[in-house]
């Protein structure tokens, strides 16, 4: 039935035919109890007992079959955080010899997990412009094994367009991988677009309450299977049933948190786009972002909760916006019941090379703002106030 369902009721009920409690219990035991030696053997031969955390939990699962439910995949995997399930996901479509196109205007630890690391294990890394497809095209070699995405990007949130990059890839038999941190399933369903592989750093939106750091890979049953016995297992990047379900529990409430971080982040866009200091704003349903058409028609369900911004000031008046605040948090993360506001070229990019990072469109003034949940009056009065 989960297929059939709503956003709404798969967020709430996906998992509960594994269990007979309305409320999920938690899982806190690392290992599990046999009742005899030949029990012990088959557990570890078929799997199909519980037995010890590192390679599945109830709790895990739950949050799993959550994830899956809401991205439309055969199966999910539970990672530690964001990045443990990026790097568990090219781990597993990648090996020595292969070769990875990767988008440009990546979130800093991917770009230098990617650009850094992977070549350290005997993989080469060619980085395109994102916005045309044909860059892709144009870069794929015989050796040529997966192409890496992130849609809407962090911080630009330039968008790659997902159906015609998957054309591309599948003419060519390469996996297809996206980060749908900051789209959301609420907002974007890449293997519907013919994508291969979704990540997500569940510490943010999915989560959603900023208490909880997680992550996971969403796609084919063959694909999560040999990335759970594969990279997780092996380099041990497991979430703690804690975390995990403290994202369970928040993804009941998901959708009905994105629709007000849609709202909250299009009317705060709408309101930063007419002042005269503020030189450009960008988010994806919004006008003034150069792919607003590609936006509506692979993001039907909203534009997500963060904007992009740089003032007529340039660096220095951002900074003073950040030092003017007072309701806004200043932090970095994202998707958090609380908007907070960062600068990316002094916080969450200051490690990516001036040269990349210009190369990606991340400005030494631009601000991003992950537009929470406060009444929206609230918000726009203390951007106003520290505006001047």
């Amino acid at each position: 039935m989960t297929k059939t369902w709503g956003i709404h009721t798969r967020a709430i009920h996906a998992g509960d035919e594994d269990t007979r409690d309305v409320a999920p219990p938690l899982h806190l035991t690392n290992t599990y109890r046999f009742h005899s030696a030949e029990e012990a053997a088959r557990a570890f031969e078929t799997e199909a007992l519980p037995i010890y955390t590192r390679w599945g939990n109830p709790t895990l699962a739950l949050m799993e079959h959550k994830i899956a439910a809401l991205e439309g995949a055969e199966a999910a995997v539970a990672t530690a955080s964001g990045m443990a399930a990026v790097s568990a996901a090219l781990l597993t479509a990648l090996q020595a010899g292969d070769h990875v196109i990767a988008t440009t205007g990546l979130y800093s630890g991917t770009y230098h997990l990617i650009a850094e690391e992977l070549p350290r294990y005997g993989i080469t890394v060619t980085e395109v412009a994102g916005d045309d497809p044909g860059n892709f095209a144009a870069a794929i070699r015989p050796a040529t094994r997966a192409i890496y995405l992130e849609s809407p990007g962090n911080p630009t949130l330039g968008l790659n367009d997902l159906a015609a990059i998957a054309n591309v890839a599948r003419a060519h038999g390469v996996t297809t991988l996206v980060d749908n941190t900051f789209a959301t399933p609420y907002n974007q369903r890449p293997l519907d677009l013919g994508i291969d592989v979704v990540i997500h750093s569940a510490t943010k939106f999915l989560g959603g309450h900023g208490d909880a750091m997680g992550g996971a890979v969403a796609g084919s049953s063959d694909f999560i299977t040999r990335a759970r016995k594969g990279a997780i297992r092996k380099f041990g990047g497991c979430i703690a049933p804690f975390n995990a379900w403290l994202i369970a529990r928040g993804i009941e409430t998901f959708p009905l948190r994105m629709a007000r971080h849609n709202a909250n982040a299009l009317r705060v866009a709408e309101w930063l786009s007419e002042r005269p200091d503020v030189a450009w704003v960008r988010y994806p349903w919004h006008a003034a972002h150069p792919q607003h058409a590609l936006a509506r028609q692979q993001m039907p369900g909203g534009g997500g909760g963060v904007v992009v911004f740089e003032l007529a000031g340039g660096t220095k008046a951002g900074v003073r916006l950040l030092d003017g605040v007072q309701l806004i948090t200043r932090t970095v993360s994202l998707g958090d019941t609380r908007t907070l506001i960062t600068h990316a070229a002094s916080t969450t990019h200051r490690s990516v090379p001036r040269a990349a990072r210009a190369a990606a469109g991340i400005t030494d003034g631009l601000v991003r703002l992950a537009v929470g949940l406060e009444d929206i009056e609230d918000i726009v009065a203390d951007l106003d106030r520290a505006l001047g």
